[in-house]
């Protein structure tokens, strides 16, 4: 999600300063600009005497400017916010049974889930990757099937056996996961 948001807003945002800086300095180079562009000269002015006094008077002009600032504002915080927010978990804590905890690395438990679900019958390749919070995470598991494999079976031995392990191992209650499957591409078998 973030990083579409992030796509999109920059596309958006790059596309206006293109269109604005291209006009603006087309204009005072003195090229030929359509009708509707409001500069026209190289002595002209992004915004007039007139065109900045023009609505001052107005009850509700401020009202309204604060309001689309407020709301620019708000949006640039959860943008700051949201890049800051880290994709990927980094630990987890582990309830030792001293009361203290340990803390086990994200990436390690990533690995031996990501091994143990690349052995199983069927799988040709298995990616996984943490996220959530240290005292619950979420796993997120790619898998590609090799053309013998059944989806049921794998999904059966992915919840029964890697996920099980994973989840004993690292002293949690439950850890939830989201499994994407894909098959692998394979060309046709002749038969003779």
């Amino acid at each position: 999600m973030i990083g579409k948001a992030n796509r999109v807003l920059l596309g958006l945002a790059g596309l206006i300063l293109l269109v604005v800086g291209g006009g603006v300095l087309a204009t005072g180079l003195g090229v030929s600009v359509p009708s509707w562009w409001p500069f026209d000269g190289k002595g002209d002015v992004l915004l007039s005497k007139g065109d900045r006094y023009r609505w001052r008077g107005e009850g509700w002009w401020w009202p309204t400017v604060i309001a689309i600032l407020a709301v620019l504002v708000l949006v640039a915080l959860w943008w700051l916010l949201a890049q800051l927010r880290r994709a990927r978990l980094s630990e987890v804590l582990v309830d030792s049974g001293d009361g203290e905890g340990a803390v086990l690395r994200g990436k390690a438990l990533e690995g031996a889930l990501g091994d143990e679900t690349a052995a199983l019958d069927g799988v040709a390749e298995s990616k996984v990757r943490l996220d959530g919070r240290r005292r619950a995470p979420r796993a997120r598991i790619r898998l590609r099937l090799e053309p013998h494999g059944a989806p049921a079976q794998v999904l059966r031995g992915l919840s029964d056996e890697a996920l099980a392990h994973a989840r004993t191992s690292a002293g949690l209650e439950e850890l939830p996961a989201e499994v994407r499957l894909k098959a692998v591409k394979h060309r046709a078998e002749r038969v003779t």
